[in-house]
């Protein structure tokens, strides 16, 4: 007898639970219905484990990450050499591949290159692409491959996915006939290649960081919010996103700063639609002759169709503005210890010198036309009347605030998952290795509770920003997760933004970090975070981003025996000098862990041109001794709970205790 069969259940135990058992009897309402769902999720369990993909600090570099997430970080094409074998040249590998990342792009030119002869092309594509989808879908059940389908091509795919045996092979080639002679085959080669893009890709954790730096984060934020299955950890950079758009003014010009300082300002004005005429007529108005030499920004070219001059000028606008609105937040929240950020009442401004520590140092920008040497942290009226522009602004953007609640609906302050615990930045520690310990509304929290007592602020604050109830203190400690010096976000003792703009001293701009990043390369620090979060040690993983892994001087993101992986590779163009690297992708399949490093990639219009794709190196970093399936991970184990609940519902049956309904 089967172990399934061989469970015993007695009629105490079934009158306890009966209640429930009436409600499910609403779906299953004979002893068929039960047993078939039983047999159902059985074989779901036995089916080899589906994939998920790792990646972090996208920092709004678009085309890398669409295209890594187009060819699945080179699974595609590996699914393509292992099908195909010997059979196809290179060339024809690399140009099914480009036609499954860009199948729009590619049919356009398609449709030049092969008029004479496209229905040919067409006869030969379809087949391949048939051929590779039925590769793709070995390890779904045939209702979630259904699912996945294109509504308008379902039945079609499924039918050239179920091929079974020579005897069919022409009914097979007269459906794609048909689909050519009818003038559907463009459309259903677009239509196959994103489904088996969604076939590889069964589940994509974003480890934080979509925002800032690169120029398009709302085409990255557009593809995440239609991702099929996405969870996000934020990061320190999307954190000061989600604060802006509950309308704190400190984040909101931080936001613009940031942007400023990449030359990405039009992200916030032609992206969001938010007006920065305002921010630039303050500039020009009070900052007009400042040469502003200081706040040259970073990166090459003018990406939004203003003169450098002036992008200096707002740049150092908003960060001065950004000064003062922060003396606020510290001076109202003692419990945050961040007297030592307070700065613009240091300055000397008849010496031009600066007081830190008991050190002067000499200013490298002396003009501070908007500042009060008398009070210095106390905003002009124009500054006030600026801001609350910008605020208005901001709390108005509907594709802002849309994006912003994608980043609540799929994100939180950490995610355990199939053994791995994922988090942006770090679990904040003492400099004995112990968790350190925050005073919050009057209670301390450690730990994983301190990361739950976040998220929930962090939610209570966007949340209730247009109500009445709304808690200044909520969007403060949104901007401490940003910058303060025990965040689980930030991760360093200090953010010295002041310093490194106006001091020429490196030492000022030292920012040390948290303890964590020393012990976390013991395997006996993440064995304590994993009891920490109720995770088994000898099974689990830790996924970080956050720290660019220097692996240009021989830095390995793996980490504590591979207890811990750092999958920051350089994304964001500015870190790949550090890193060598332009990210990584971990992958996490039945057969084991697989880290895979790309190389740069050089564009969309390259790839669909020329068929070439992302260089990427794979490294093999743990295999398991028994291939995973379905019932080795969480959602195994809710199956498991559910065939425990149809097996009570059928001694339920059986006893006579509930009645079939049929």
């Amino acid at each position: 007898m089967s172990p399934i069969s061989s469970r015993e259940f007695s009629t105490e135990e079934l009158l306890k639970e009966k209640r429930y058992l009436e409600l499910l009897a609403d779906n299953f309402p004979s002893i068929q219905k039960a047993s078939m769902e039983i047999i159902n999720l059985e074989a779901i369990m036995r089916l080899p484990k589906s994939t998920e993909h790792f990646l972090t600090d996208i920092h709004g570099e678009y085309e890398t990450f669409t295209h890594v997430l187009r060819n699945a970080s080179g699974v595609v094409r590996r699914k393509i050499d292992d099908v195909f074998g010997m059979s196809l040249r290179k060339s024809e590998k690399d140009a099914l591949a480009t036609l499954v990342y860009y199948p729009e792009e590619k049919m356009e030119m398609i449709l030049k290159e092969e008029k004479d002869e496209l229905d040919e092309w067409y006869m030969i594509t379809l087949q391949r692409l048939a051929i590779l989808a039925r590769s793709a879908s070995y390890k779904y059940t045939r209702s979630k491959v259904r699912k996945t389908m294109p509504v308008d091509y379902a039945y079609i795919i499924d039918e050239l996915l179920n091929e079974s045996g020579q005897e069919k092979h022409e009914y097979y080639n007269g459906i794609i006939r048909t689909i050519i002679e009818v003038d559907r085959a463009k459309e259903f080669v677009i239509e196959i290649a994103h489904f088996i893009q969604r076939l590889m890709i069964d589940r994509l954790h974003i480890i934080g960081d979509i925002y800032d730096r690169g120029p398009s984060a709302e085409k990255v934020m557009d593809v995440l919010q239609n991702h099929h299955a996405v969870d996000i950890q934020w990061g320190n950079h999307d954190v000061i996103w989600m604060g802006a758009a509950a309308g704190c003014k400190a984040l909101i010009a931080t936001v613009l700063r940031i942007s400023a300082r990449y030359v990405n300002l039009d992200t916030i004005e032609d992206a969001y639609g938010i007006n920065l005429l305002p921010l630039a007529t303050f500039a020009m108005e009070y900052y007009g002759i400042d040469p502003a030499d200081v706040f040259e920004p970073k990166g090459v070219g003018n990406r939004n169709g203003k003169s450098i001059e002036l992008i200096k000028q707002m740049h150092k606008a908003i960060a001065i503005i950004q000064f003062k609105l922060e003396a606020e937040i510290i001076r109202n929240n003692p419990q945050f210890r961040m007297e030592d950020r307070l700065l613009l009442d240091k300055v000397n401004f008849e010496e031009g010198t600066i007081l830190i520590d008991g050190i002067s140092y000499e200013m490298l920008d002396t003009f501070f036309p908007t500042v009060d040497p008398k009070d210095p942290f106390k905003l002009t009226e124009a500054e006030d009347e600026l801001m609350n522009r910008l605020q208005s602004s901001f709390r108005n953007s509907e594709l802002l605030q849309k994006h912003i609640e994608v980043l609540y609906a799929k994100g939180s302050m950490y995610l355990t998952y199939n053994s791995n615990l994922m988090y942006h930045g770090c679990i904040p520690m003492n400099d004995d290795g112990s968790f350190f310990e925050m005073e919050i509304e009057g209670k301390n929290y450690r730990g994983k509770e301190l990361l739950d007592k976040l998220d929930i602020i962090a939610r209570r604050a966007y949340f209730t920003c247009s109500k009445s109830t709304s808690n200044p203190v909520d969007t403060a400690y949104m901007w401490y997760l940003w910058t303060g010096p025990n965040s689980p976000l930030f991760g360093k003792h200090r953010m010295t933004t002041f310093e490194r703009y106006f001091i020429a001293d490196k030492f000022t701009h030292e920012e040390k970090r948290n303890p964590y990043y020393k012990f976390r390369d013991q395997e006996e620090t993440c064995n304590q975070i994993f009891k920490e979060f109720g995770l088994v040690p000898e099974t689990s993983h830790i996924i970080n981003g956050h720290v660019p892994v220097k692996a240009v001087k021989g830095e390995s993101p793996i980490k504590a025996n591979g207890k811990l992986f750092v999958i920051d590779g350089g994304m964001s163009i500015p870190y790949q000098k550090v890193t060598g690297l332009s990210g990584y992708t971990l992958i996490y399949n039945s057969y084991g862990l697989v880290l895979v490093d790309h190389k740069h990639f050089k564009s969309i219009e390259e790839a669909v041109k020329n068929n070439i794709d992302i260089v990427s190196a794979r490294h093999i970093v743990e295999t398991n001794a028994k291939r995973k399936r379905v019932a080795d991970t969480d959602i195994g184990t809710e199956l498991k709970e559910q065939v425990q609940d149809l097996l009570m519902l059928l001694a339920a049956y059986r006893k006579g205790l509930i009645k079939e309904r049929v």
